[in-house]
Protein backbone atom coordinates (compact mmCIF):
# COMPACT_ATOMS: atom_id res chain seq x y z
CA UNK A 1 0.00 0.00 0.00
CA UNK A 2 3.12 2.35 1.15
CA UNK A 3 4.26 1.62 -2.44
CA UNK A 4 1.63 2.39 -4.28
CA UNK A 5 0.82 5.90 -2.47
CA UNK A 6 4.48 6.63 -3.13
CA UNK A 7 4.55 5.46 -6.69
CA UNK A 8 1.31 7.88 -7.25
CA UNK A 9 2.77 10.67 -5.15
CA UNK A 10 5.98 10.33 -7.94
CA UNK A 11 3.90 9.82 -11.01
CA UNK A 12 2.34 13.40 -9.60
CA UNK A 13 5.36 15.02 -9.20
CA UNK A 14 7.14 13.85 -12.26
CA UNK A 15 3.83 14.51 -15.33
CA UNK A 16 3.01 18.14 -12.71
CA UNK A 17 6.67 19.13 -13.54
CA UNK A 18 6.24 18.10 -17.43
CA UNK A 19 3.10 20.17 -17.65
CA UNK A 20 4.29 23.06 -16.19
CA UNK A 21 7.43 23.29 -17.89
CA UNK A 22 6.26 25.94 -20.51
CA UNK A 23 6.13 28.74 -17.61
CA UNK A 24 9.95 27.62 -17.27
CA UNK A 25 10.85 28.62 -20.83
CA UNK A 26 8.18 31.40 -20.66
CA UNK A 27 10.47 32.79 -18.06
CA UNK A 28 13.82 32.01 -19.85
CA UNK A 29 12.20 33.22 -23.34
CA UNK A 30 14.76 36.17 -24.15
CA UNK A 31 17.12 33.70 -24.01
CA UNK A 32 17.44 32.23 -27.55
CA UNK A 33 16.00 28.86 -27.88
CA UNK A 34 19.48 26.69 -28.95
CA UNK A 35 21.35 28.59 -25.70
CA UNK A 36 18.40 27.50 -23.93
CA UNK A 37 18.87 23.89 -24.76
CA UNK A 38 22.78 23.73 -24.26
CA UNK A 39 22.26 25.45 -20.62
CA UNK A 40 19.58 22.28 -20.01
CA UNK A 41 21.99 19.82 -21.43
CA UNK A 42 24.78 20.97 -19.68
CA UNK A 43 24.00 21.69 -15.85
CA UNK A 44 21.69 17.85 -16.19
CA UNK A 45 25.19 16.42 -16.12
CA UNK A 46 26.53 17.71 -12.73
CA UNK A 47 22.63 17.46 -11.38
CA UNK A 48 22.27 13.88 -13.17
CA UNK A 49 25.65 12.65 -11.41
CA UNK A 50 24.25 13.66 -7.82
CA UNK A 51 21.46 11.77 -8.35
CA UNK A 52 22.78 8.88 -10.15
CA UNK A 53 25.89 8.90 -6.43
CA UNK A 54 23.02 9.04 -4.50
CA UNK A 55 20.98 6.22 -6.01
CA UNK A 56 23.95 4.05 -6.20
CA UNK A 57 23.97 3.51 -9.91
CA UNK A 58 27.47 4.17 -11.27
CA UNK A 59 27.99 0.75 -12.11
CA UNK A 60 25.05 0.91 -15.00
CA UNK A 61 26.69 4.18 -16.18
CA UNK A 62 29.94 1.88 -16.08
CA UNK A 63 28.43 -0.51 -18.24
CA UNK A 64 27.28 1.92 -20.57
CA UNK A 65 30.50 3.78 -21.35
CA UNK A 66 32.67 0.71 -21.45
CA UNK A 67 29.87 -1.48 -23.88
CA UNK A 68 30.40 -0.24 -27.79
CA UNK A 69 27.06 -1.29 -28.95
CA UNK A 70 25.27 0.15 -26.03
CA UNK A 71 27.05 3.86 -25.95
CA UNK A 72 25.82 3.85 -30.31
CA UNK A 73 22.45 3.12 -29.24
CA UNK A 74 22.23 5.92 -26.41
CA UNK A 75 24.54 8.33 -28.73
CA UNK A 76 21.23 7.92 -31.21
CA UNK A 77 18.75 8.22 -28.55
CA UNK A 78 20.85 11.54 -27.18
CA UNK A 79 20.67 12.87 -30.95
CA UNK A 80 17.05 12.10 -30.77
CA UNK A 81 15.96 13.98 -27.39
CA UNK A 82 18.08 17.02 -28.13
CA UNK A 83 16.16 17.60 -31.50
CA UNK A 84 12.76 17.07 -28.95
CA UNK A 85 14.06 19.74 -26.67
CA UNK A 86 14.67 22.43 -29.08
CA UNK A 87 11.42 21.25 -31.24
CA UNK A 88 9.57 22.58 -27.36
CA UNK A 89 11.52 25.28 -25.99
CA UNK A 90 11.02 26.99 -29.83
CA UNK A 91 7.52 25.62 -29.58
CA UNK A 92 7.09 27.53 -26.21
CA UNK A 93 8.81 30.81 -27.23
CA UNK A 94 7.09 31.07 -30.49
CA UNK A 95 3.33 30.91 -28.65
CA UNK A 96 2.81 27.46 -29.95
CA UNK A 97 2.29 25.95 -26.46
CA UNK A 98 -1.48 23.70 -27.99
CA UNK A 99 0.48 22.08 -30.69
CA UNK A 100 3.32 21.31 -27.88
CA UNK A 101 0.43 20.05 -26.24
CA UNK A 102 -1.13 17.91 -29.18
CA UNK A 103 2.52 16.53 -29.85
CA UNK A 104 2.60 14.59 -26.56
CA UNK A 105 -1.47 14.00 -26.70
CA UNK A 106 -0.58 11.65 -29.60
CA UNK A 107 2.53 10.50 -28.44
CA UNK A 108 1.44 7.13 -27.15
CA UNK A 109 -0.76 6.52 -30.26
CA UNK A 110 2.35 7.14 -32.47
CA UNK A 111 4.33 4.66 -30.08
CA UNK A 112 1.51 1.84 -31.21
CA UNK A 113 2.37 2.38 -34.77
CA UNK A 114 6.05 2.40 -33.86
CA UNK A 115 5.40 -1.14 -32.34
CA UNK A 116 3.53 -2.04 -35.28
CA UNK A 117 6.31 -1.08 -38.21
CA UNK A 118 9.03 -2.26 -35.67
CA UNK A 119 8.03 -5.06 -34.17
CA UNK A 120 5.22 -6.77 -35.56
CA UNK A 121 2.43 -5.66 -33.13
CA UNK A 122 -1.12 -5.31 -34.11
CA UNK A 123 -3.33 -2.84 -33.55
CA UNK A 124 -6.70 -3.67 -31.61
CA UNK A 125 -9.92 -2.56 -32.56
CA UNK A 126 -10.12 0.40 -30.12
CA UNK A 127 -6.42 1.60 -30.72
CA UNK A 128 -7.48 1.41 -34.48
CA UNK A 129 -10.10 3.69 -33.27
CA UNK A 130 -8.05 5.77 -31.56
CA UNK A 131 -5.56 6.23 -34.57
CA UNK A 132 -7.74 7.13 -37.03
CA UNK A 133 -9.68 9.68 -34.73
CA UNK A 134 -6.27 11.21 -34.15
CA UNK A 135 -5.43 11.71 -37.85
CA UNK A 136 -9.16 13.30 -38.52
CA UNK A 137 -8.32 15.73 -35.80
CA UNK A 138 -4.71 16.49 -37.72
CA UNK A 139 -6.44 16.74 -40.96
CA UNK A 140 -9.15 19.16 -39.38
CA UNK A 141 -6.35 21.21 -38.18
CA UNK A 142 -4.53 21.27 -41.57
CA UNK A 143 -6.76 22.09 -44.18
CA UNK A 144 -9.71 24.08 -41.76
CA UNK A 145 -6.97 25.83 -40.01
CA UNK A 146 -4.07 25.90 -42.41
CA UNK A 147 -1.84 25.03 -39.93
CA UNK A 148 -0.05 22.05 -40.04
CA UNK A 149 0.59 20.64 -36.81
CA UNK A 150 4.84 20.29 -37.51
CA UNK A 151 6.05 20.76 -34.21
CA UNK A 152 3.10 18.72 -32.68
CA UNK A 153 4.05 15.55 -35.41
CA UNK A 154 7.70 16.26 -34.83
CA UNK A 155 8.02 16.04 -30.87
CA UNK A 156 5.56 12.43 -31.10
CA UNK A 157 7.66 11.12 -33.79
CA UNK A 158 10.93 12.36 -32.19
CA UNK A 159 10.12 10.53 -28.90
CA UNK A 160 8.30 7.70 -30.55
CA UNK A 161 11.89 6.97 -32.36
CA UNK A 162 13.68 7.90 -29.22
CA UNK A 163 11.50 5.33 -27.21
CA UNK A 164 12.19 2.73 -29.55
CA UNK A 165 15.60 3.14 -29.40
CA UNK A 166 15.12 3.08 -25.51
CA UNK A 167 13.60 0.06 -25.62
CA UNK A 168 16.83 -1.52 -27.09
CA UNK A 169 19.06 -0.28 -24.17
CA UNK A 170 19.08 -2.30 -20.90
CA UNK A 171 19.86 1.02 -18.76
CA UNK A 172 17.51 1.97 -16.15
CA UNK A 173 16.13 5.69 -17.15
CA UNK A 174 18.33 8.10 -14.59
CA UNK A 175 21.46 6.39 -15.61
CA UNK A 176 20.49 6.16 -19.21
CA UNK A 177 19.61 10.55 -19.61
CA UNK A 178 23.21 11.24 -17.98
CA UNK A 179 24.92 8.91 -20.54
CA UNK A 180 23.01 10.82 -22.82
CA UNK A 181 23.37 14.46 -21.53
CA UNK A 182 27.33 13.25 -21.36
CA UNK A 183 27.76 12.24 -25.00
CA UNK A 184 26.00 15.50 -25.58
CA UNK A 185 27.82 17.44 -23.00
CA UNK A 186 30.92 18.56 -25.29
CA UNK A 187 29.26 19.71 -28.50
CA UNK A 188 27.17 21.79 -26.22
CA UNK A 189 30.25 23.55 -24.32
CA UNK A 190 31.60 24.40 -27.37
CA UNK A 191 28.76 25.27 -28.88
CA UNK A 192 28.30 27.43 -26.07
CA UNK A 193 32.15 28.57 -26.03
CA UNK A 194 31.58 29.84 -29.05
CA UNK A 195 28.47 31.71 -28.63
CA UNK A 196 30.49 33.41 -26.03
CA UNK A 197 33.03 34.66 -27.95
CA UNK A 198 31.71 35.65 -30.27
CA UNK A 199 29.51 37.69 -28.19
CA UNK A 200 26.42 36.35 -28.66
CA UNK A 201 25.60 34.77 -25.45
CA UNK A 202 22.83 35.86 -23.66
CA UNK A 203 24.18 34.57 -20.71
CA UNK A 204 27.01 36.61 -20.02
CA UNK A 205 24.90 39.99 -19.50
CA UNK A 206 22.15 38.45 -18.01
CA UNK A 207 20.78 39.03 -14.62
CA UNK A 208 21.81 36.63 -11.16
CA UNK A 209 17.81 36.09 -11.63
CA UNK A 210 18.11 34.67 -15.31
CA UNK A 211 21.20 32.90 -14.46
CA UNK A 212 19.84 31.25 -11.57
CA UNK A 213 16.89 30.13 -13.69
CA UNK A 214 19.33 28.78 -16.33
CA UNK A 215 21.55 26.83 -13.69
CA UNK A 216 17.75 25.49 -12.46
CA UNK A 217 17.36 23.53 -16.16
CA UNK A 218 19.40 20.66 -14.42
CA UNK A 219 16.76 19.63 -12.08
CA UNK A 220 14.12 20.74 -13.82
CA UNK A 221 15.16 18.08 -16.61
CA UNK A 222 16.36 15.28 -14.32
CA UNK A 223 14.51 15.63 -11.02
CA UNK A 224 10.93 14.46 -13.07
CA UNK A 225 12.62 11.54 -14.63
CA UNK A 226 13.54 9.81 -11.41
CA UNK A 227 10.34 10.74 -9.94
CA UNK A 228 9.07 9.15 -12.77
CA UNK A 229 11.55 5.88 -12.54
CA UNK A 230 10.03 5.69 -9.31
CA UNK A 231 6.55 5.70 -10.36
CA UNK A 232 6.76 3.30 -13.27
CA UNK A 233 8.53 0.56 -10.74
CA UNK A 234 5.80 1.15 -8.29
CA UNK A 235 2.40 0.75 -10.18
CA UNK A 236 0.76 -0.75 -12.57
CA UNK A 237 1.08 0.19 -16.64
CA UNK A 238 -2.42 1.10 -17.03
CA UNK A 239 -1.90 3.41 -14.13
CA UNK A 240 1.27 5.14 -15.15
CA UNK A 241 0.02 5.39 -18.98
CA UNK A 242 -3.50 7.32 -17.79
CA UNK A 243 -0.78 9.40 -15.80
CA UNK A 244 1.17 10.17 -18.93
CA UNK A 245 -1.88 12.63 -19.84
CA UNK A 246 -2.13 14.81 -16.91
CA UNK A 247 1.47 16.60 -18.46
CA UNK A 248 -0.18 17.54 -21.90
CA UNK A 249 -3.58 18.80 -20.53
CA UNK A 250 -1.57 20.78 -18.11
CA UNK A 251 0.31 21.95 -20.71
CA UNK A 252 -2.52 23.12 -22.92
CA UNK A 253 -4.34 24.88 -19.94
CA UNK A 254 -1.08 27.09 -20.00
CA UNK A 255 -1.33 27.58 -23.76
CA UNK A 256 -4.88 28.75 -22.92
CA UNK A 257 -3.31 30.83 -19.85
CA UNK A 258 -0.90 32.62 -21.84
CA UNK A 259 -3.56 33.68 -24.75
CA UNK A 260 -3.26 31.30 -27.56
CA UNK A 261 -6.27 31.43 -29.96
CA UNK A 262 -8.50 28.51 -29.21
CA UNK A 263 -10.05 28.32 -32.71
CA UNK A 264 -12.46 26.55 -33.78
CA UNK A 265 -10.57 23.98 -35.98
CA UNK A 266 -8.25 23.46 -33.14
CA UNK A 267 -11.27 22.84 -31.19
CA UNK A 268 -12.44 20.27 -33.10
CA UNK A 269 -8.77 18.86 -33.52
CA UNK A 270 -8.35 18.46 -29.36
CA UNK A 271 -11.84 16.97 -29.40
CA UNK A 272 -10.69 14.11 -31.47
CA UNK A 273 -7.66 13.87 -29.88
CA UNK A 274 -9.52 13.37 -26.77
CA UNK A 275 -11.71 11.08 -28.17
CA UNK A 276 -8.56 9.27 -29.22
CA UNK A 277 -6.60 9.41 -25.49
CA UNK A 278 -10.44 7.40 -24.16
CA UNK A 279 -10.05 4.98 -26.57
CA UNK A 280 -6.53 4.32 -26.10
CA UNK A 281 -6.98 4.36 -22.23
CA UNK A 282 -9.96 2.04 -22.27
CA UNK A 283 -7.88 -0.28 -24.94
CA UNK A 284 -4.87 -0.07 -22.19
CA UNK A 285 -6.79 -0.83 -19.18
CA UNK A 286 -8.37 -4.24 -20.63
CA UNK A 287 -5.26 -5.01 -21.63
CA UNK A 288 -3.82 -4.78 -17.64
CA UNK A 289 -6.87 -6.77 -17.15
CA UNK A 290 -6.50 -9.46 -19.48
CA UNK A 291 -2.74 -10.14 -18.30
CA UNK A 292 -3.84 -10.04 -14.81
CA UNK A 293 -6.40 -12.40 -14.65
CA UNK A 294 -3.77 -14.38 -17.06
Amino acid sequence: MKDTRDGVIAGLIAYTAWGVLPVYFKAVEMVPAVEVLLHRIIWAVPFGALIIFMRRQWPEVKRALTHRQMLLWLAASAFLIAVNWYIYIVAVQTDRIFQASLGYYINPLIFVLAGVIFFGERLGRLQTGAVVLAAIGVLVLTFSGGEFPWIALALGMSFAFYGVIRKRVVIGATPGLFVETLVLMPVALIWLGFLTASGDAAFVSASPGLLELLLAAGPITVVPLVMFAVAARRLALSTVGFMQFLAPTMQFATGVYYGEALTLPRIVCFACIWAAVVLFSVDAIGQQKKKASA
